[in-house]
């Protein structure tokens, strides 16, 4: 009886033990412990989403739209709950390679189980929707409606604006521990939308939401109290006249080439072309790889942007640059004169030939003319050396400012007797390689943008201006105004006087050489000129103008490639576009003969 009762005790004592265990235990995880069960509860059922901003607007110089934001779907992956069997399922679903999708997985899972990644952006309606159809068996797979770029006017702009992609996993690995990107952020490639991007990127939100044991949004945490807005990037007003641009755009039809227009008085870019381009379109949603591909392949090179990095020999363009040295380092006055009997004699039987017998030229006849012996003699008195330090404050043999990302614009050639010592060997380069200097041949490299702030130079009296495609930025939630820091306008000490007897010889040029080129109601000073390219036995056409000749308000760099004589093709281009910006219109009377001129490879000897 007594040791019933006695293994009644020490039963009933271990049960009491074990529940005051327990009790405590319950306790500790109810009071003591509660703060950190609660998080990770929370933490296992509530997620937040990133919130893309919408990028800054881009507007022409009158207030046209040019690029906006549309909605698009984005397909988003929570690792911790994807099941890598039904990687077949949802590729097929998004038309993707199983590869594709599983390489997407893995990137995923190397960013963050817990967090979402991108899975595919640019998703279309249908896609999305046979997504959701599946979505009881896809843990951990959800979307969210994101933006693209809409770009809502005819002209193309393709190089001037940039374009947008997903960031890389390469660009991400370089950036520092501060940085906001994230996988899946866009950002901006090349043009403005690189150049601008801090500006126009704006600043990511956050949603908290509640997911269910899939990983699958079910409700707002809180109802939203938590979630944080994300802030517009800045919207930029251009310099860019989108009609312009267009007009440009219509004309380099077929062709190969690029213009630039100017306005010569703050250096605001009213039009800029390289011809081939390609859609923007292509890249507001998924690009395939074949496609991106062929852009870079492509043997046109539309990628290439012709206006700030193809770099050639500029021809007779140069001409008015070599007379107004000439003028300047005394080596010739006002009085000057020189008899070209078709050629110039280089000593030793050599002989440069002419383009014809032009007979006693001075200073403006040479220009109207495009005479290459005098030219050739006006090299022949001077040295290179003076032509570098002549044509350097010109902006040739550096590379000019433009707001967009350096890796783009090309500083071209300007040789000095360094360079020849260097490149030929001391005493191994002639006289006759310093007179090819003259007619803008050998080895001087300048670019279509180098040449449009040229004339800009001699057109407005000598003043270089900074070059820029955007006026302001607008901050969309405040209002705030800012003006981009560009580098002021700087004065060359040119002599006035001589500037002005150049700039009579490249008005003969419009008016006498090639008087097709001149603008009914319009004065304008021009030069026209064709370059050697050394991928091609065709020249390029080259031709350069500023208008109206007393007072410009635009200047205009133009280069067809494999076009011949600047007279014919070139040149057209640059004289409807002055004709367009500065009238408004395209006079009928001289339309049809333009246009029959530009379909023409040389109409008319215009010089190298």
């Amino acid at each position: 009886m007594d040791e019933g009762r006695s293994r009644v005790r020490i039963f009933s004592a271990i049960v009491l033990i074990i529940l005051g265990t327990l009790s405590l235990r319950l306790v500790k995880m109810q009071l003591v412990d509660r703060q950190s069960h609660t998080g990770k509860s929370e933490n296992n059922s509530m997620r937040e989403h990133r919130v893309q901003a919408p990028r800054g607007r881009f507007f022409d110089r009158n207030g046209t739209l040019l690029v906006e934001n549309e909605p698009s779907y984005t397909l988003y992956v929570t690792p911790f709950y994807f099941d890598d069997e039904t990687i077949p399922l949802l590729a097929d679903l998004i038309n993707e390679p199983d590869s594709s999708v599983a390489r997407q997985i893995e990137l995923a899972r190397a960013f963050s189980l817990h967090r979402r990644s991108v899975v595919r952006s640019g998703l279309t309606l249908s896609e999305l929707a046979r997504v959701l159809e599946q979505r009881h068996v896809l843990s951990g797979i959800d979307y969210d409606i994101t933006q693209k770029r809409a770009y809502k006017t005819d002209a193309r702009f393709t190089h001037a604006l940039g374009y947008v992609r997903e960031i890389t996993a390469a660009r991400l690995a370089k950036m520092d521990d501060n940085s906001t990107y994230r996988r899946g952020d866009p950002i901006g490639q090349g043009g403005l939308e690189l150049e601008y991007e801090p500006y126009i990127r704006g600043a990511a939100g956050a949603d908290f939401k509640m997911v269910n044991i899939k990983g699958q949004v079910v409700d707002d945490y809180l109802g939203g109290k938590m979630d944080k807005s994300a802030t517009s990037g800045m919207d930029l007003t251009l310099t860019i006249d989108a009609d312009l641009q267009a007009f440009a755009e219509s004309l380099f039809v077929g062709k190969r080439g690029g213009v630039i227009a100017l306005d010569p008085n703050n250096g605001e870019v009213l039009a800029m072309l390289s011809a081939p381009d390609y859609d923007l379109n292509l890249f507001s949603s998924r690009l395939d790889p074949k496609t991106w591909s062929d852009l870079l392949n492509s043997p046109d090179e539309p990628l290439f942007n012709r206006v700030t990095q193809s770099v050639l020999a500029p021809g007779s363009t140069f001409k008015p640059l070599i007379a107004l040295m000439s003028l300047t380092k005394g080596a010739i006055d006002e009085n000057y004169t020189y008899f070209c009997n078709g050629g110039h004699p280089l000593g030793h039987g050599d002989f440069y030939k002419c383009l014809a017998k032009h007979g006693s030229l001075n200073v403006e006849s040479a220009l109207k003319e495009s005479c290459n012996s005098f030219f050739f003699e006006m090299m022949r008195l001077q040295d290179v050396n003076s032509l570098h330090d002549f044509a350097a404050p010109f902006g040739f043999g550096e590379a000019p400012y433009l707001d967009i990302a350096r890796s783009e614009i090309n500083s071209g050639l300007l040789p000095d007797s360094a360079y020849y010592n260097s490149r030929l060997g001391e005493q191994k380069w002639t006289q006759g390689t310093i007179m090819n200097l003259g007619v803008g041949q050998g080895e001087l490299l300048i670019s279509p943008l180098q040449l449009a702030r040229y004339v800009a130079a001699l057109g407005n009296g000598g003043t270089m201006v900074t070059p820029h495609l955007v006026r302001n930025m607008v901050d969309q939630e405040t209002g705030r105004v800012e003006v981009p820091e560009i580098d002021p306008p700087n004065k060359i000490d040119v002599n006035q006087r001589y500037l002005d007897i150049v700039k009579k010889g490249m008005r003969r040029v419009i008016t006498e050489e090639s008087y097709w080129l001149e603008i009914p109601g319009v004065t304008s000073i021009g030069k026209t000129g064709s370059a050697q390219n050394p991928r091609s036995g065709t020249s390029d056409a080259l031709f350069i103008l500023a208008a109206p000749a007393e007072n410009p308000q635009i200047a205009i760099a133009v280069i067809v490639e494999n076009a011949g004589f600047g007279s014919g093709s070139a040149g057209p281009i640059g004289s409807f576009m002055a004709e367009r910006y500065l009238t408004g219109r395209i006079n009928p009377s001289r339309d049809i003969y333009m246009k029959s001129m530009m379909s023409r490879k040389s109409a008319v000897v215009d010089g190298n």
